[in-house]
């Protein structure tokens, strides 16, 4: 039988080798083709052994990207920004200003391979960092990502606060999560965000819980360290 994501997240994933993650902030946008070269350079370093494991803060101009199971149709206004293919699983999100990216690259060779496990450890990085700031995130088996529910919206009204699309190569990780905390949520009305019309999206300030990125960066590495390991300071 097959445990849903929600078991199989007793177990963490720390590194067998011990060694401390690179820990690495960007404060200005970071073009998304500038952090895809980077993440394809790093990660066949990390395979190749020439560099530490990292987790990379940062926010991207506005964009969409398509993932890998992306239907054409659910991109609404095609020419409102720029669109990027990309190697990761999932389909149409969006990335801009006030959305926290964490490109996650991590080898799990030297950690566990379980790409579920992966993911649901993901989840539960979220789930943590947003009840570290008393909101109530949760996962729903048949769907990737962090959810909270609306119910001054009405019953069984639900938003997403958090996407996850990941890619593997090599069995080291790369992509990761994007977690609003104040982006303009109008900038999604482009697209049917991954795939799903019958959901809204949301923020941690459309929650009413105005912090800055600098607070939930934070509260991100902790929370990444109780499930990853130990982490460094590091630029790129």
């Amino acid at each position: 039988m097959t445990m849903d994501r929600s078991t199989i997240i007793t177990k963490t994933m720390t590194s067998q080798t011990g060694e401390a993650v690179d820990w690495i902030i960007s404060d200005s946008l970071v073009p998304y083709p500038q952090a895809i070269a980077f993440m394809e350079a790093r990660i066949k370093d990390i395979a190749e052994g020439k560099a530490n494991e990292c987790v990379w803060l940062l926010e991207h101009p506005p964009l969409y990207t398509a993932g890998t199971s992306a239907n054409p149709a659910d991109l609404i206004a095609p020419d409102r920004f720029d669109v990027f293919e990309t190697g990761r699983g999932g389909e149409y999100t969006y990335h801009g200003p006030g959305q926290r990216i964490a490109y996650v690259m991590l080898n799990l060779k030297n950690r566990t391979q379980d790409v579920r496990l992966f993911v649901a450890n993901l989840e539960e990085w979220v789930i943590n960092t947003l009840a570290a700031h008393n909101i109530k995130g949760e996962r729903r088996e048949e769907r990737v990502g962090v959810w909270v529910t609306r119910p001054e919206k009405g019953p069984e009204i639900e938003d997403k606060i958090a996407a996850i699309g990941i890619r593997l190569r090599k069995w080291v990780t790369f992509h990761g999560i994007s977690l609003n905390i104040e982006p303009d949520l109008t900038h999604y009305n482009g697209i049917v965000p991954c795939g799903i019309s019958q959901h809204g999206v949301t923020s941690f300030v459309d929650l009413g819980y105005p912090l800055t990125m600098s607070d939930v960066d934070m509260t991100l590495r902790e929370e990444f360290e109780s499930l990853f390991g130990a982490t460094q300071r590091a630029e790129l």
